[in-house]
């Protein structure tokens, strides 16, 4: 039983001193940082959806950003060639990846009546084309990128 202990030690001592020789005689051949890795940005969503979605509402004043969360909420803005009306937007991103449905787009709008604004319907035509601008834009970020 001495003898199995004491073999189980010179094991390990003679394992511990390659590990130690390794590291001093491959010290200069360390492996070279991933330039790709060094790039990638630490936001919980995709990048290029995140810079899109912010320049697509960029004409309302933001009220809420969350870029690990991924939400944009912006507050109500009233076009002044427009002032009886307002709208609303909620981006969220929902992925990593670029992808159409990593991306869903909200809105709400309002209407002067009165002296109160009062809810109103939202064409969904207008959600969806928020969010084919917002994906138009992400892809040429991503374009840009690549290209260098």
């Amino acid at each position: 039983m001495r003898s199995s202990a004491r073999f189980i030690r010179t094991s390990i001592a003679l394992a511990s001193l390659a590990a130690l020789a390794a590291c001093a005689s491959g010290g200069s051949k360390r492996p070279r940082a991933d330039l790709a890795a060094a790039q990638v940005n630490t936001i919980g969503v995709n990048t290029y959806l995140w810079r899109a979605a912010l320049e697509t509402v960029s004409f309302a004043p933001l009220l809420q950003t969350d870029s690990n969360g991924g939400v944009i909420v912006t507050d109500w803005y009233a076009n002044p060639a427009n002032p009886s009306e307002r709208v609303k937007v909620t981006v969220s991103i929902l992925d990593t990846d670029l992808r159409a449905d990593a991306l869903r787009v909200a809105a709400s709008r309002q209407v002067a009546q009165g002296g109160a604004w009062v809810d109103a319907p939202v064409q969904a035509a207008t959600v969806q084309k928020l969010e084919d601008i917002i994906l138009t834009k992400a892809r040429e970020l991503r374009r840009q990128a690549i290209a260098g």
